[in-house]
């Protein structure tokens, strides 16, 4: 047991400005056992060199933490005299993980992880947790495909969103969105408004944030069923009563070795392969393959994600520069994403490579994810990136250009040349039909409510 006496274990949050302030939050925030000396941030542009600010850090943190670039890990452990690193970020393939922590146990310091025990929150409310094997493998999609589906059991579903809170961290720590008008208030970026934006279309109230306790609290006061929407693949937040996992059926092999993707595959109670439709067979069987070997509890959805074009007259035959998703392309890793797959569908007559247009932060994006196809990520995360798109775009020569971001990029900035958005949506491919698991399984919660409540009334 802690005595005022004992030496605090010193502790250093390698993070991304999202599961970070949660571990903190709700493990290491109130433990006086523990000093946390600060953060480390990776991935996201510009979010290093901040403070996690006093009104979030608690009364053993007064004056906040430092929010440090991981670039400078060595010299932070060893002039704030570490005493272990615990990762808290995610979509790092294995060999990523061991190198990073190598890194940290040749400095002498001990490296280590959080699990859900110690990390997700329990609801009084039906719990839906929906998350990936890797960046971009279409949880969203899933989560409205589900959003749909709940009101038809006369039930109110709203949907918490795994955080990116890249603005003012005190301000963002509950964000409630139920309209455009709140996310034009709200001044955020891209990044954030591609996750939100397709649900509050769909009217489905959003909430994300920093801190998760608060926003649950104010979620289970309007919903009967809660919908965790992941970021990148990491787990959840909140303790699910129906784990869904969705895989990648164009990135085979993804689901046993990325991190903490593998997590989400073993401990699922349903794996959704998306994107069949767009797959090859055998890449499909791969990942049933892999699925009955080490989760065989877990049941087995094939689905496909359709892509439609709102004006398939700008793409038919024309030249045309693709706009994907951009942590899909970057650290999710793939070379194209929907925007590609319209062009081909709506056959395209060429889609250019926007390289000899990119400006600014864009070339270095290009020039640090050698990966990237002849696509442009939609790339967002501040002011002067979002300025740097517009005049990538604006630049390209070419006859249309296809937004195949979440958003739809003309709300904002000014396209100077025709232009149409993609929609892609999930949809049922092989019985078992996404549809009938999740009426299956509200069915079956309903049922032991009522149970639970006669008994107590009895």
């Amino acid at each position: 047991m802690y005595t005022a006496d004992k030496k605090r274990e010193r502790i250093l949050i390698l993070g991304a400005a999202g599961r970070d302030f949660h571990n903190f939050n709700v493990f290491f925030r109130s433990r006086p056992q523990f000093e946390v000396v600060g953060f480390t941030a990776a991935q996201i542009p510009d979010i290093a060199c901040r403070l996690y600010p006093p009104e979030l850090s608690g009364e053993l943190y007064p004056a906040g933490l430092p929010i440090w670039p991981e670039d400078a890990l060595e010299e932070i452990i060893i002039k704030c005299r570490v005493d272990r690193c615990i990762l808290s970020y995610s979509d790092l393939s294995h060999e990523d993980v061991m190198h990073l922590a190598e890194r940290i146990l040749a400095t002498g310091t001990d490296f280590g992880f959080l699990g859900g025990r110690n990390t997700m929150l329990k609801s009084k409310k039906l719990m839906i947790a929906v998350c990936a094997v890797r960046t971009g493998a279409g949880k969203s999609q899933v989560v409205r495909y589900i959003a749909d589906i709940i009101p038809q059991a006369g039930l109110k579903a709203v949907v918490v969103r795994h955080p990116m809170p890249y603005g003012d961290l005190a301000r963002q720590a509950v964000q409630r969105f139920s309209s455009l008008a709140d996310l034009n208030a709200a001044d955020l970026t891209i990044e954030e408004r591609e996750e939100y934006e397709r649900h509050i279309d769909k009217g489905t109230v959003v909430y994300a944030g920093v801190d998760y306790q608060t926003i649950l609290d104010q979620a289970e006061r309007e919903a009967d069923v809660i919908l965790w929407d992941g970021g990148n693949n990491d787990t959840p937040f909140f303790k699910p009563d129906l784990w869904i996992t969705v895989a990648d059926a164009l990135r085979p092999g993804h689901e046993i070795s990325y991190y903490p993707g593998e997590t989400n595959f073993l401990a699922a109670d349903l794996i959704v392969i998306n994107k069949a439709n767009s797959a090859a067979e055998e890449d499909i069987i791969t990942i049933q393959a892999n699925a009955s070997r080490l989760n065989p509890k877990a049941g087995v959805v094939v689905a496909g994600s359709e892509v439609t074009a709102e004006d398939p007259k700008a793409i038919s035959g024309k030249r045309v520069l693709v706009v994907e998703d951009g942590p899909t392309i970057t650290h999710g890793e793939m070379a194209y994403g929907a925007g590609q797959v319209a062009a081909r569908r709506y056959n395209a007559a060429e889609i250019i490579d926007p390289r000899p247009y990119a400006v600014g932060s864009l070339k270095e994006i290009f020039s640090k994810f050698r990966h990237i196809g002849r696509v442009l990520p939609a790339m967002g995360y501040y002011p002067q990136q979002i300025k740097e798109l517009e005049e990538t775009i604006n630049k390209a020569e070419c006859d249309s250009v296809i937004i195949a971001s979440p958003i739809d990029l003309r709300r904002l900035i000014q396209i100077n040349k025709p232009s149409t958005y993609i929609l892609y949506d999930l949809v049922d491919m092989d019985r078992p039909y996404l549809r009938e698991k999740i009426e299956e399984f509200i069915s079956k919660s309903i049922s032991k409510s009522m149970r639970d409540s006669a008994s107590k009334g009895d």
